[in-house]
């Protein structure tokens, strides 16, 4: 198990979100719970290759 980070917001009645690693792809659902399971679902989508041209975000340490 590992711990994702996630930005959510409330739109009227819809709750919208995207993982912070993948900034680009947004999900949302009608529920806080659903939006969560619509991201797991988006991270298995993203990590097995199904999604072209990823873009991610990084960190760059420097000295």
């Amino acid at each position: 198990m590992r711990a994702i980070k996630f930005t959510s917001w409330q739109e009227d009645r819809f709750f919208m979100g995207f993982l912070n690693e993948y900034p680009d792809y947004q999900t949302q659902g009608l529920t806080k719970e659903e939006l969560i399971e619509n991201l797991k679902d988006l991270l298995i989508d993203l990590e097995s290759g199904q999604v072209p041209y990823i873009r991610k975000v990084e960190e760059l340490w420097v000295a």
